[in-house]
């Protein structure tokens, strides 16, 4: 099937959808499926916007309310992750995924969902070292600093999926698995991204969380946005045991939805045909999510998951065959997922703005459907009691006096804090133009020992046949000795031959780029030095919201 891949989308729904409609005129087919790798805004109303961790400037409501009020409806089968970028208090009545629009549907925190016989996860937020240790102790009214903690990936999360152990198709983060960038053309990445350089060079650019993930899933695809720039790898992975075929992944990960960016990428996914047309849930995941139910905090303390180091009577919570068939009869053998969106909030109405519009912290009645459904606990009903009996108050006060960033104690089981700045990346939103912290960028003077991944020395030198199904192929694909020199490869031996990739004809000579007829400004504001290199790019001046 043809499935679409879409970097940050920042509430460009229209334009996203008029691209497609555009690749499909000029391809040999319709899209089958969409899938969006976070910043996706799913914004309501005025409300909303607050909550999104972006300076006011950049709040502005786009288009998705179009879709969530009825007015349109998405062409395609949408599935999305969030990112740091979110209308987070809607994100977060659907903890466990739901549709945020007929044909919309977000993953949630975390989660794994089938389409067409094609077994899809995802992971939302990005990953900050400070917080990942928490439990998801956030809700709205937001203070400034739980607005953006909110959307910090947990430990919780990435230990859930963990305890998979059936084989993922496609995998979606917001930012990237650290050290995959040693996996492809890193001299073109480095060439587009300068700043990255030192990052790359200390191996701390991206999430080790994610990396653990691409370590342990293996996925047959990773698609990944955050860094606004079209980059591909192709990892190898070492056979688990003697005789066993190794793995591979390939990385793809794109620009954001801007004019002459590459945004948009269109591949062709083998799938089951006898496999129904409609979004499942998929068994293990249940499973899994019903095992760990007794897992959930909704505290701000740091907790540790269990593992077999003798403090834990149990440590392993993947699904058996024997839970999965109690959790197949639960659903009387039917995992589609029901299309039950219902409108929770006001939507908003350009003729009668409201901007005083209260912040409510909702119970989403398809969460409360699943949770009953399933018989596990809604974070959101928790966090609801926890508040009631004030187990959350004297929390709160302290966070109005802590800094968010505050990287001090034994905060994560990795070993690096990657929350301080040591560059600027031009694209990437300022949420206070006077702090030195950004979500994007980890810190120089990290330890290196944190864990990563490596490039095995048993990668070949000729990846053209697994590339072979990908429709529109990136030139970041095309990886020569040259641009992998320095890098761990080289330790045992170089790359002596380009990577030669099939010629497609049918949308490589015109990549899938956002066109647009407006003047660009001959005269720019002055601004800060320090924040100008962010207004560099002609493409972004007052659009990287």
């Amino acid at each position: 099937m043809r499935v679409a891949v879409a970097g940050c989308c920042h509430g460009e729904l229209d334009k996203i959808y008029e691209t497609l409609a555009l690749a499909e005129r000029r391809g040999p087919g319709p899209v089958d499926l969409l899938l969006c790798c976070g910043d996706f805004q799913a914004v309501r109303n005025e409300a909303d916007l607050r909550c999104m961790a972006v300076p006011p400037k950049y709040r502005h409501m786009q288009t998705f309310y179009r879709y969530y009020s009825g007015e349109k409806k998405a062409p395609v089968l949408t599935v999305f992750i969030g990112g740091n970028h979110e209308a987070s208090n809607h994100l977060q009545e659907l903890p466990y995924g739901g549709w945020v629009a007929p044909n919309i549907y977000y993953l949630g925190l975390a989660g794994v969902v089938k389409y067409r016989g094609v077994r899809i996860g995802g992971i939302s937020g990005i990953f900050k070292s400070h917080d990942y240790r928490k439990g998801h102790f956030e809700y709205p009214p937001y203070n400034p600093s739980t607005i953006r903690s909110i959307y910090h990936v947990r430990n919780i999360e990435v230990y859930k999926l963990k305890q998979l152990k059936q084989p993922i198709d496609i995998f979606l983060s917001h930012d990237w698995p650290r050290s995959i960038y040693h996996y492809g053309n890193k001299k073109q990445l480095l060439k587009t991204k300068s700043f990255f350089r030192q990052e790359v060079e200390n191996n701390t650019l991206g999430s080790p969380a994610a990396s653990e993930l691409l370590e342990h899933l293996k996925p047959t695809y990773w698609f990944s946005a955050h860094l606004h720039v079209k980059f591909a790898a192709l990892m190898q992975h070492q056979a688990e045991e003697k005789g066993q075929t190794a793995k591979a992944t390939k990385f793809l990960a794109l620009d954001k939805c801007l004019p002459h960016r590459d945004f948009l990428q269109v591949l062709e996914i083998e799938h089951d045909p006898s496999a129904p047309d409609y979004l499942e849930y998929d068994i293990e995941w249940l499973t899994i999510l019903k095992a760990t139910n007794n897992l959930i905090n909704v505290t701000g303390s740091l907790w540790n998951m269990p593992e077999n180091n003798g403090l834990h009577t149990k440590w392993d919570y993947s699904a058996t065959e024997e839970a999965m068939k109690e959790v197949l009869e639960k659903l009387n053998h039917d995992l589609r997922v029901p299309c039950n969106f219902s409108v929770t909030a006001a939507c908003y109405d350009p003729n009668k703005p409201q901007t005083q519009m209260q912040l409510v912290h909702r119970i989403n009645p398809q969460t409360t459907e699943f949770c009953a459904q399933l018989g596990i606990t809604d974070i959101n009903v928790s966090l609801q009691k926890a508040k009631e009996e004030h187990h959350l108050c004297g929390e709160y006060e302290e966070q109005d006096d802590v800094e968010s960033n505050d990287s001090g104690g034994d905060r994560s089981e990795y070993n690096t804090d990657t929350s301080a700045l040591s560059s600027i990346n031009p694209d990437e939103i300022m949420l206070d133009e006077e702090e030195e912290d950004d979500d994007n960028i980890v810190s120089a003077h990290s330890d290196s020992n944190t864990p990563s991944i490596e490039p095995s020395s048993n990668q070949g030198s000729d990846f053209s046949a697994s590339f072979s199904d990908i429709r529109i192929l990136p030139g970041s694909m095309i990886v020569s000795s040259d641009d992998t020199s320095g890098s761990p490869t080289d330790r045992e031996g170089k790359l002596d031959e380009a990577v030669e990739l099939e010629n497609e004809k049918d949308l490589t000579e015109m990549p899938l780029k956002r066109r647009s007829d407006e003047h660009e400004p001959e005269q720019r504001k002055k601004i800060k030095r320090r924040n100008q290199a962010i207004y560099a790019a002609i493409d972004d001046d007052d659009d990287d919201a």
